[in-house]
This record gives C-alpha cells, sequence and structure tokens, in this order.
C-alpha cells in the first residue's frame, strides 16, 4: 500500500509515523515522512519536506528508537525544509520557512527562516524582532 501511495502522490510516509487530525500536505512530491516521526493536529507541510533520522548508521540497533522528528500542533513547513533526528521538536504555532536545515528543537510560536547567508530563528510573540526581515 505504501509503495502505490508514493506512487501516486510523490510523497513517503512510513506507516509506522503518527499523524494527529487535519493534516495537510500540498504537493506531495519529494515529500519523506520516516517511520517514528509523530505529527501533531492541523499541521500543514509542503513539497519536498523531509522528517529524517540524523543517521542510520546504527543498523539494526536503532530499530524501536524514536530516530525522526516531532512536530507539535498547529505548524506549518514550507517546502524543501530537513528536520532530522528523534530529539527533535518543532514547538507548536511554529512556522518552519523554505530551504531551512534543522536539527535542534525549536520553540514553540517560532519562525525560523534560511535568509540566503544564514538561518534565523524569531519569536512570533515578539513583534519587533519579526518585523526584522522580509520575505
Amino acid at each position: 500500500m505504501t509503495e502505490w501511495a508514493h506512487w501516486r502522490s510523490g510523497m513517503e510516509i512510513h506507516p509506522g509515523a503518527k499523524i494527529g487530525s487535519h493534516f495537510f500536505v500540498d504537493h506531495c512530491t519529494g515529500t519523506v515522512v520516516g517511520e517514528t516521526a509523530v505529527i501533531g493536529n492541523h499541521v500543514k507541510m509542503y513539497h519536498g519536506v523531509t522528517l529524517g533520522a540524523k543517521s542510520t548508521a546504527g543498523g539494526q540497533a536503532l530499530r524501536g528508537k524514536k530516530r525522526h522528528p516531532t512536530i507539535e500542533d498547529k505548524v506549518t513547513i514550507y517546502p524543501g525544509a530537513t528536520i532530522l533526528g528523534g530529539d527533535t521538536v518543532i514547538g507548536a504555532g511554529s512556522t518552519i520557512g523554505g530551504n531551512v536545515f534543522i536539527m535542534d528543537s525549536v520553540a514553540p510560536k517560532s519562525l525560523v527562516i534560511y535568509d540566503g547567508l544564514d538561518m534565523r530563528v524569531l519569536s512570533k510573540s515578539d513583534k519587533q524582532t519579526a518585523l526584522d526581515f522580509q520575505i
């Protein structure tokens, strides 16, 4: 069934992933959700997003261990974002910009952007900081 879904949508969701209600993926192509990923409620993801493991070098010793990130409720992840690691948690209400690479947790209500030079994490509740950039 997983292979049929991948063939039809271009998206790979491991059947072991835990996904909450109201999960929305726009233009599925290239999107990958790993086996131990946890996705909360009301999460939106766009094409080319990877929720993956930091490493699979441990082979079978990694079986049953949390290797993929947790995405809390009401998070939006824009195209091309890569989020890796079993200890990585994207806090509720956060927005992950396009083409960012994340291997550490992000606080709730954060805005993570890549401005062409650096990746920045801004607080959505701090209006002064949030106005620091233009999209």
